[in-house]
């Protein structure tokens, strides 16, 4: 039973809980670094998904691509084809605040976004829309159980990498109380409570509109692990 973007033939060659990075060759590293007896279960356009265990737990970990058109298509056939229960995003941001250092992580509390996304499909006009409580809750008790320190916080999806309003940045974070900035919770967020389902995102922090600090190619390769195992530690105990 593929579907239009998904080469998976079957339901059951996909997890209940699937962790999603942008990236589909940062998918294929978390397969190969932290999970066991791993199939891939993706690779049409590219997508890379594979299926394995984590400290006997079965997960899946695929890429969403870029954008929110991009994450709304993977984490919707996701959810509604192949009766996906929790999608966790794991991805870098953009800091908004001073507060914000490059390496800090991240837990988008909500997301605020211009994009039309949710109107268009139907479910809201609110420019805000809310990951799952209750997974935000576990999130943030593993990490303490991890000693990992957690930022619950408001992030910007936006529609645009680019812009020519360079302080526009400052308009979002000073109108809509964002930290930070990335362009896909929204949609995922927006596809979880159109078709009940469950979804966080867990962020680290790759650059600073306010420092202008910014992560090297080679520090945003080695420097996610945290994040991850963070992202893993939850997945075992949906």
């Amino acid at each position: 039973m593929a579907t239009a973007h998904i080469d998976a033939k079957s339901k059951s060659l996909i997890a209940e809980v699937v962790l999603m990075p942008g990236d589909p060759l940062r998918a294929k590293y978390i397969a190969d670094t932290y999970l066991s007896d791993v199939i891939k279960i993706n690779q049409a356009r590219g997508m890379l998904g594979f299926t394995g265990y984590y400290n006997g737990k079965r997960i899946t970990v695929m890429g969403s691509g870029m954008g929110m058109p991009s994450m709304g298509i993977y984490s919707y056939e996701l959810f509604k084809f192949y009766d996906v229960k929790t999608i966790i995003r794991i991805g870098t941001a953009g800091a908004y605040s001073a507060d914000l250092n490059l390496f800090d992580v991240l837990l988008a509390k909500d997301a605020y976004s211009e994009s039309t996304f949710a109107s268009v499909m139907g479910l809201s006009d609110s420019n805000i829309l809310a990951g799952s409580s209750d997974l935000n809750a576990l999130i943030m008790k593993t990490a303490q159980e991890l000693e990992i320190d957690v930022n619950e916080c408001r992030i910007h999806s936006s529609d645009v990498f680019y812009t020519l309003r360079p302080d526009f940045y400052k308009e979002v974070r000073d109108n809509y109380g964002c930290q930070a900035v990335e362009m896909e919770t929204f949609a995922l967020y927006a596809n979880a409570m159109a078709l009940n389902r469950k979804a966080a995102t867990i962020l680290t922090v790759s650059n600073s509109f306010e420092t202008k600090e910014e992560m090297s190619s080679l520090e945003r390769q080695n420097s996610l692990n945290e994040m991850m195992k963070l992202a893993l530690e939850v997945a075992i105990r949906c």
